[in-house]
């Protein structure tokens, strides 16, 4: 009798009491042959309930990370509740664009049959280098060319693809990648441009330590790939970068 490979979220054998719940979804994404890397969603291998039992876990193993350091967590009144704080900022708020689904994005026609240049932004990155998890802090601009048979979607719902792909471990020549796929999956444009500037603290708090350098990097699709002059004008209309 030929087995058939588990669905996601199904029950595998190690989901017994004494598993972690980290093995468990680790076991469901092997299953279905998907990579986990850090700048990866994985929200749909989560089953309900388990974000929970994986801050728990997190947790211990941050108190750990903590104890090897030689910190007095029990005498120290600042770092009693560190591990839990910890553990939370990540799985809750600065890598949270692993853990959820994508924010529900409204879609509509384009009516008006609109074709002109738009351009969103800046728009604020909060990410994180997936080399050293320090943060990477900067903005973002998107430009817009439409076509009559793009999907329009509001000026809110960039902003809140950008908080969902940067809220992961990224590299930023990566991040800004994945986002105009993303943005290009949704609408559909005859045109895409992104550009990302932003400062890299494991270049500023660690390492060299230089607090000045900024990355700069940009992505073009579409039209403005094949039309300078398109190309030039959405770059002199982003403020402070003509």
């Amino acid at each position: 009798m030929s087995s058939q490979p588990a669905a996601p979220g199904a029950p595998t054998v190690a989901d017994d009491e004494g598993t972690p719940v980290s093995v468990k979804i680790r076991e469901r994404l092997a299953a279905a042959r998907r990579r986990f890397h850090a700048n990866d969603n994985i929200a749909e291998f989560l089953q309900p309930g388990e974000l929970e039992l994986l801050l728990d876990e997190v947790e211990t193993k941050m108190q750990g990370v903590l104890d090897s350091l030689v910190i007095d967590t029990e005498g120290d009144h600042n770092t009693q509740s560190t591990a839990r704080r910890v553990a939370k900022m990540y799985l809750n708020e600065v890598f949270k664009g692993r853990y959820v689904a994508p924010p529900p994005i409204t879609e509509f026609p384009n009516a008006e049959h609109l074709n002109e240049l738009m351009i969103v932004g800046p728009i604020t990155v909060r990410s994180a280098c997936s080399h050293h998890f320090c943060p990477v802090i900067g903005k973002i601009w998107i430009g817009v060319l439409p076509n009559e048979h793009t999907n329009v979607i509001g000026l809110s719902k960039y902003a809140r693809l950008v908080d969902w792909v940067m809220g992961r471990p990224q590299i930023q020549e990566e991040a800004v990648v994945q986002l105009a796929d993303l943005i290009m999956e949704k609408t559909q444009p005859d045109g895409l441009a992104i550009v990302m500037e932003a400062s890299h603290f494991c270049m500023s708090w660690r390492g060299v330590r230089e607090m000045d350098s900024k990355m700069l990097n940009s992505v073009m699709r579409g039209v403005f790939l094949t039309n300078p002059t398109l190309r030039r004008e959405f770059l002199s209309l982003i403020p402070g970068r003509a």
